[in-house]
């Protein structure tokens, strides 16, 4: 799974370069490739949107097919399914637009985490040298990236290069290849962004510093996020308990994660939750739920419609031929 997800990385790893490249700002460069994938998957979220919308319109319906046939399940799926084929509705129709974002998403983590070889593109093994090279050294070590309970070893290229940022020495050793070496001595330099070193981690500053910024960050930005998309889709209120955990536990975790990990991974999730929230704003505003279901019953209705106007000229037909 987590080679699966490595491969988005890698792949959603040449937009961010290409980015980096023109802006020369790891922070810049996050933002817009925010911005670019949120653009790419609202369509996927637009579908997601509307499938809600019309399963929330069936509900009744579905609850009257369960109670009368609560002593007969196979009875109770085949009304199921042809209550789903008369309204035209798919039961399983957000599924893959859940999946392909969540794919993405998770390889945009592994192209922000996993700098050196999913946005650099350097050979894994002469990263994996380098990090047991430094490990080596007295006085010197990235394993500290790993955070007990996510990825293990995960944070240690983000770690390697914040590293290397304070020893520059260090690359022609590590990095023999004198392109690898003057890319990374270049991306090195880029993650200064508004008084933030995105390099730093928050816990090795202390609550006192202004990293702390970055936890709270994520915290707010994430329950935020949460908030307005609840608002907009109405029908998930009804799932309380769920809702309720998802709202506050996700973020709590992201807070968590992002204070001990360097700064860069936590200005990635503040800005997905900021436009996540923009997103949700929109949503609400082109596709609410109410204007969904009420749209979908309008062509229901005519769907009814001319079904009925189709058996009323085969009839006239019929009468005419007899």
């Amino acid at each position: 799974m987590m080679q699966i997800f490595g491969f988005f990385g890698s792949i959603l790893g040449y937009l961010l370069w290409g980015l980096f490249f023109i802006f020369k700002n790891f922070g810049v460069s996050i933002i817009f490739f925010t911005i670019i994938i949120k653009f790419v998957l609202f369509p996927f979220s637009v579908k997601q949107q509307k499938s809600m919308a019309n399963n929330a319109r069936l509900q009744k319906k579905q609850k009257e097919i369960r109670e009368k046939y609560a002593n007969n399940k196979q009875k109770a799926n085949e009304e199921m399914q042809k209550l789903y084929q008369k309204e035209g509705v798919s039961p399983t129709g957000g599924c893959l637009t859940s999946i392909i974002p969540l794919l993405i998403m998770l390889g945009i983590f592994y192209s922000v985490a996993y700098p050196l070889t999913n946005t650099l593109h350097i050979q894994s093994d002469v990263v994996s040298n380098a990090i047991n090279y430094i490990n080596t050294i007295p006085g010197f070590s990235v394993a500290s990236g790993s955070v007990p309970g996510t990825m293990g070893v995960g944070y240690q290229e983000i770690n390697l290069v914040s590293t290397l940022s304070q020893s520059k020495e260090l690359i022609p050793t590590l990095f023999t290849n004198a392109g690898d070496a003057a890319n990374i001595e270049m991306f090195m330099n880029g993650f200064n962004f508004a008084g933030f070193n995105l390099l730093q981690t928050p816990n090795s500053q202390g609550f006192a510093s202004v990293y702390i910024l970055i936890p709270i960050l994520c915290f707010v930005t994430s329950v935020g996020a949460q908030l307005v998309t609840m608002k907009v889709n109405k029908t998930m209120q009804n799932q309380k308990g769920c809702m309720t955990i998802m709202m506050i536990g996700m973020p709590l975790f992201s807070a968590w994660i992002s204070y001990s990990v360097p700064a860069a991974v936590g200005f990635y999730w503040i800005c997905s939750s900021l436009f996540a929230l923009v997103q949700s704003l929109i949503m609400g505003w082109l596709y609410s739920p109410a204007a969904v279901v009420a749209k979908g019953e309008a062509q229901h209705v005519a769907l009814l419609e001319k079904q009925e106007a189709l058996v009323q000229r085969s009839a006239v037909y019929d009468n005419r031929k007899n």
